[in-house]
């Protein structure tokens, strides 16, 4: 199925919505994935060795966190017009090194989908919508789709 006109118009609306104040909604998604799944800090090499740094002002976190809650909102506000997931090949290699060297797995996608979609509806509560909620899960489902296969290709054997 792809993605409809109002779909990307409910993503578009939200996302410019969140625009505004990304950084901080951007680390909502990460303590709402802390507080899921508290084993997914270890997952994040620059968080197992950050003493007692709180996670709020932890400088690589929040550059981490803005990262991909930014790639992740551009790539859905982009679905309809591209007809998938359009993310630069090196941004890809990145991401599929990335997650395959941490291990990551089916369940944590899950968990981040999870995670974003509680933070985005708290964040536009006035918006949220069955209707909305499906098309970020439309959006997001397909990344996380192109993010798997990434990571199958680094995982065949060449």
């Amino acid at each position: 199925m792809g993605f409809s006109e109002t779909q990307e118009e409910l993503v578009l609306r939200s996302w410019r919505a969140m625009k505004k104040d990304s950084e901080s909604i951007a680390l909502k998604v990460f303590f709402r994935i802390f507080e899921i799944a508290p084993g997914a800090k270890q997952m994040f090499s620059f968080l197992r060795d950050s003493g007692d740094v709180p996670l709020e002002n932890h400088p690589k976190l929040k550059s981490h966190a803005v990262t991909v809650f930014v790639l992740a909102c551009e790539s859905a506000t982009q679905l309809r017009k591209t007809g998938d997931v359009k993310v630069r090949e090196a941004t890809l290699k990145r991401l599929r090194a990335t997650h395959a060297n941490a291990g990551v797995a089916d369940a944590h996608f899950e968990v981040v989908k999870t995670a974003l979609l509680d933070t985005i509806r708290d964040a536009v509560p006035e918006m949220w919508s069955p209707e909305m909620r499906g098309a970020w899960e439309e959006a997001y489902d397909q990344l996380a789709a192109a993010i798997k296969e990434e990571m199958k290709k680094a995982a065949a054997p060449t």
